[in-house]
């Protein structure tokens, strides 16, 4: 676990022996689940710990991060970036988001064998939980990886930020042109563009938008289930 711990180390994330246990456990965990439900393509423990683990706590610095009390990850799939966030802000709550209930059983068998009592799940798509007034417009931060296009990611999401709090999307290399693409969206559901911020370590670039919520998102949006991945805002 030492290239965890130099990453964590070299982002200022504090830790201990408890911490890195329960990363080592959820990581041995996926693995071993995985042999029998598809929750990640990547075995190599090492690529595990660098693009699963490293990845996903990038955001950890982000003064969004830090202000935040309630976060949500939506298709959390594995539990990313959701768990190893968790992890790190025991002080935070996390809802983990997912269509596919079998990953969730997962991820809550793991989290309650290892002591991670900071992270619930819910089953559901995006498009209809924000419309659960429970959910709707009820988290500081919503996080969200790999899971759309900036246009179809901004409406599964804002719908579930307060007003003032932030969206932080894990976007690739094209996170720009993405953005491009999105700007009515973002702004239709109540959003704005606040930056999109490089973090490099140990040679990998990554791109974390992040987004403003600054008015209500209109009651329509999002709109019934599978409409916003066919029929993006444009």
């Amino acid at each position: 676990m030492k290239s965890l711990t130099d990453a964590l180390t070299k982002l200022n994330i504090p830790f201990d022996d408890t911490i890195v246990e329960q990363f080592r456990g959820y990581m041995e965990g996926i693995l071993e689940w995985n042999e029998k439900i598809n929750l990640t393509a990547i075995t190599d423990k090492e690529e595990f710990i660098a693009k699963h683990f490293v990845d996903s706590v990038l955001c950890y610095g982000f003064k969004e991060y830090i202000n935040a009390e309630s976060v949500i990850d939506v298709g959390t799939g594995g539990g990313f970036p959701g768990i190893p966030l968790a992890i790190v802000s025991p002080d935070k709550d996390f809802v983990l988001a997912d269509s596919l209930n079998k990953r969730l059983k997962v991820i809550n068998t793991l989290t309650g064998e290892l002591g991670i009592e900071n992270a619930e799940t819910v089953h559901g798509r995006a498009e209809e939980l924000a419309k659960n007034k429970t959910y709707r417009q009820g988290f500081d931060l919503c996080i969200s990886r790999a899971v759309a296009n900036m246009a179809v990611l901004a409406e599964y999401c804002l719908p579930f930020i307060k007003k003032g709090g932030y969206l932080l999307a894990y976007k690739g290399p094209d996170a720009e042109e993405e953005l491009a693409k999105a700007e009515k969206a973002i702004k239709i559901l109540g959003g704005k563009f606040v930056r999109l911020e490089s973090v490099e370590l140990d040679g990998y670039d990554h791109n974390i938008v992040v987004i403003e919520k600054i008015k209500d998102t209109p009651a329509k949006y999002p709109r019934k289930a599978g409409t916003p991945a066919k029929e993006p805002i444009a």
